[in-house]
């Protein structure tokens, strides 16, 4: 079982996607184009970056107007967060409980990350971003100075996330990953555990399952 948890923040604690996706999706209709925000779900989970890519080339628009969408989405969750997972914020509180950390690796901007932190209350122990310094995922150096800021060993921690890059980044730093993935967009990883809910990462964590 693992006692310390590193977690990503957009779409494994903070529910972004689906904003995410139909915000990249009107910019598709807005050029009189058609697409689901589901067909717009396969391309994000593999990255933004990689969904806006695919867009902008099908379609022939700019990656520009895409990147420009995305800035506005992020500057609205400012003032109105996107809701945080379901489960999220009471399994953090059981880490807590337990004696484990909760410890937030992202790609997100310091001031952005700590503002969808504090606006959903999640209680977070410490977070580390890129904007630090430390490069994108799947390089660990996020994971390996977390685990050196708080004298962790790697077999007490779990690493989750919803990318392939966040198991990436995981092992790389020599600790175990699960995904957090839907059966409607599913993840190719190589994560030792892939769940569905976040409440399916109590038996990993040996917590008990919420009384309904």
């Amino acid at each position: 079982m693992y006692r310390h948890v590193f977690w990503d923040l957009g779409g494994t604690l903070v529910n972004t996607y689906p904003q995410l996706d139909e915000t990249l999706a009107g910019v598709v209709h807005k050029h009189g184009g058609q697409v689901t925000t589901a067909e717009v779900a396969t391309w994000t989970r593999r990255s933004t970056g990689a969904a806006i890519d695919e867009l902008a080339r099908r379609f022939g628009i700019p990656v520009g107007e895409f990147e420009a969408a995305e800035a506005a989405l992020k500057d609205l969750w400012r003032a109105y967060p996107a809701p945080a997972m379901p489960g999220a914020r009471e399994l953090m509180d059981d880490i807590a409980a337990a004696g484990g950390l909760n410890l937030v690796v992202t790609h997100r901007d310091r001031d952005s990350a700590m503002a969808l932190i504090g606006g959903l209350d999640l209680p977070v122990d410490d977070l580390v971003s890129t904007s630090d310094g430390h490069p994108r995922k799947p390089d660990p150096a996020m994971y390996l100075a977390m685990l050196q800021a708080h004298d962790l060993s790697p077999a007490d921690c779990l690493g989750v996330g919803d990318r392939p890059i966040d198991a990436e980044a995981a092992h790389a730093a020599g600790i175990d990953a699960a995904v957090l993935e839907s059966a409607a967009a599913p993840v190719d990883d190589d994560a030792e555990h892939s769940v569905e809910t976040l409440d399916q990462l109590r038996p990993l964590l040996g917590l008990r399952q919420p009384e309904s």
